[in-house]
């Protein structure tokens, strides 16, 4: 498509979005039923999916605009009626309408829609799917680190087969290639179209396609002001999927959580996610609007130990100080009593099942948590500091003081420190921080993919600087394990060894706190954990 016009954008003032002007200078009365109005607390600063520092708007944006080979589907709610959840164990076509693994494992065959075109009306071909593929492993984009967790690194695995066949082939059996594909990192560009536009100076397009698009996804994007207000125009030809419901999406970026609550409870829009929790909680009494508490499903609030300093190189320092947390006091506090508590399970020796995050023995035991802290050397307890970055000072500020009191009953002292959001940034670096406080994810919840992101020793999001020898080695022998059982056996001896020698606690999943106007049903939790506009419908 063209470069996006800027002229024709009508700033919007107050709260209401009657009308609209797309690039053509047409302006036309925005109806009701056909149009759902998104507020978004994050910003879209690129229409590149996975263009260099896209945001987590521009990244999910590439679910509407671009289709990819495929996609996750999705379970309903049996929490929230009328929600969904994505299925991370069910993986269908998208742009692929079939597909096949070979019995070895090495080789996936996707085979594509004949009737599928890009945007622009030109054709879908297996060349398109491998010239973006090549992109997203060789060229300057976001995204690269994570195709490599499915073995996804190298352009000589994909081949075209022909006009409507792609290849991809792996020198061992991994069981993240197809989530890989289904994730934000995967689009399929109208490769063409980027070559013509960008020119032989920048073979895969990243300065055009900052504001210009090459989708061929459910939606087309119709006007783009950058951090402002994004407008998408249903693309009726899409044949990748059930035709979304609305035909026109207005996304509009409003920072302050307050005047999104505002704008849904006066019914000026239709969807917005992660509210501050007293919005949240006023809501959820409003007959106008629908409010959904989902956890997220690689979600987890956790307190990291520093395993390589003292006195957090010992063990018997982290179970003790594991014992002596008030669990369900602080999920109450944290979690404002949604989400999934990460505590309490009964099992011994090994989990049931080898899904991660899962719950663990975590417990509080005061008497027994003083004992080891004596035998650790300790009697009178010691002082240390916890760190997290302001950001998420909403989350993670009122757990912060919880567990300083509670420490205290063992003698710990615990000295808070809020970082800024550079200092926290520096500390994933220099790894200092005796202990840290976090609210994150995992995209998918897969235990040992999991294990290699967090717990591995020398990986840059391992705050705990765990680096056990066991670990590494599960982690060697189960990554391209294609026996099931050998592979849950692994799993579950990793689980068990984060219980034994407590290098971090996960305390609970965060609920994602969504606010639908009462109209508009079937938002679905993604493992991105942000709105999927293709997922929602209006009732009459």
């Amino acid at each position: 498509m063209s470069k996006l016009s800027r002229r024709n954008f009508i700033k919007t003032v107050g709260v209401s979005i009657p009308l609209v002007y797309l690039g053509n200078g047409v302006a036309f009365s925005q109806s009701r039923n056909e149009t759902l109005r998104y507020v978004s607390g994050g910003i879209f600063n690129t229409l590149d999916p996975i263009g260099v520092g896209a945001s987590a708007d521009s990244v999910v944006l590439g679910a509407s605009v671009y289709d990819r080979l495929v996609r996750f589907d999705r379970l309903p709610s049996s929490r929230n009626k009328g929600s969904f959840i994505f299925d991370y164990n069910k993986i269908i076509g998208e742009l692929a309408e079939r597909f096949e693994v070979s019995e070895d494992g090495l080789t996936y065959t996707f085979h594509l829609r004949h009737d599928a075109t890009f945007h622009d009306g030109r054709p879908v071909t297996a060349e398109d799917v491998k010239w973006s593929l090549d992109r997203a492993v060789l060229g300057k984009v976001t995204g690269r680190s994570q195709l490599q967790t499915g073995s996804l690194t190298d352009a000589e695995q994909f081949s075209v087969v022909d006009e409507h066949t792609f290849q991809i082939k792996l020198k061992q059996p991994d069981r993240l290639v197809l989530p890989n594909l289904a994730s934000m990192f995967a689009p399929i560009y109208n490769s063409k179209l980027v070559r013509e536009k960008a020119g032989a100076a920048e073979p895969w397009g990243e300065t055009w396609l900052k504001e210009n698009t090459a989708g061929g996804g459910a939606y087309k994007v119709a006007n783009y002001v950058q951090g402002q207000q994004l407008t998408l125009a249903r693309h009726d030809a899409w044949k990748s999927g059930t035709l979304p419901n609305f035909p026109r999406v207005i996304i509009q970026t409003i920072p302050d959580a307050s005047a999104r609550a505002n704008l849904i409870s006066r019914g000026d829009a239709d969807v917005t996610v992660s509210l501050l929790r007293e919005n949240f909680t006023t809501l959820s009494g409003n007959p106008a609007v629908n409010t959904i508490a989902e956890p997220m499903p690689g979600g987890f609030t956790l307190l990291n130990f520093n395993t390589q300093i003292a006195p957090f190189d010992n063990v018997k320092v982290r179970k003790a100080l594991s014992l002596a947390i008030p669990y369900d006091d602080l999920f109450k506090i944290g979690a404002n009593g949604f989400g999934e508590p990460l505590f309490g399970a009964t099992w011994e020796k090994e989990p049931d099942t080898y899904q991660y995050p899962q719950a663990l023995p975590w417990k509080t035991d005061l008497a027994e948590a003083k004992r080891l802290l004596a035998e650790a050397g300790y009697p009178n307890g010691f002082t240390t500091k916890l760190h997290y970055t302001t950001s998420k000072a909403a989350y993670l500020a009122s757990p912060a003081v919880l567990i300083q009191e509670a420490l205290a009953n063992i003698g710990v002292t615990i000295q808070v420190e809020p970082y800024t959001d550079a200092q926290w940034a520096e500390s994933l670096h220099t790894k200092k921080e005796p202990l840290s406080l976090d609210r994150t994810f995992a995209m998918f919840p897969v235990t040992d993919y999991f294990f290699r992101i967090f717990f591995l020793g020398g990986q840059r999001w391992n705050r705990s600087q765990w680096d056990n020898k066991e670990v590494a080695q599960i982690l060697d022998a189960i990554r391209f394990e294609k026996d099931d059982a050998k592979y849950a056996a692994g799993a579950k001896r990793l689980i068990a060894l984060v219980y034994e020698e407590a290098p971090s606690i996960l305390f609970w999943k965060p609920a994602l706190e969504i606010v639908t106007s009462a109209s508009v049903k079937g938002f679905t939790t993604w493992f991105h954990n942000q709105v999927d506009p293709r997922d929602l419908s209006r009732s009459a």
